[in-house]
């Protein structure tokens, strides 16, 4: 039960987080935005990790396998640039509904396909289902592009 709360609490704040940084980018720029949150997003890992978690130390990412893990930051920097640019030009709630559609759709098929080492499902026509009747939700939602 608290694994479906926290997973509620992370899609409350991605949702809170995407319209603060837009909000942030109408007063600076889009990159001046994604570079303060992925500094102050450091700043407060370290602190955390100062705090809790100094056992672990960073020399282990030097022995990281496959090397391609270590792109997450990356892969942040540019998440947090592509839902400023959605939320700017499609409001929160839509924008939001397609990313997460996004989000299921490559999951999906991360899983099917056993990607970046994770065990391979078996397809199901009850999750493409699902998937479509996501995607008809949004439909109703509301859609005026």
């Amino acid at each position: 039960m608290i694994c479906i709360l926290i997973a509620i609490l992370s899609g409350a704040l991605m949702s809170i987080q995407g319209v603060f940084n837009t909000e942030l980018t109408n007063d600076t720029s889009i990159w001046v935005s994604v570079s303060f949150v992925q500094l102050s997003a450091l700043i407060t890992s370290l602190c955390v990790w100062f705090i809790s978690d100094r056992n672990n130390s960073f020399k282990k990412l030097f022995h990281v396998q496959p090397r391609y893990i270590l792109l997450g930051g990356i892969i942040g920097a540019f998440i947090t640039y592509t839902v400023i640019k959605a939320v700017d030009k499609l409001g929160p709630a839509k924008a939001v509904m397609i990313i997460v559609i996004s989000q299921l759709l490559t999951a999906y098929l991360i899983e099917l396909f056993g990607m970046f080492g994770t065990e391979k499902v078996s397809f199901s026509i009850r999750k493409i289902i699902g998937l479509i009747l996501a995607i008809i939700g949004i439909v109703i939602f509301k859609w005026n592009c």
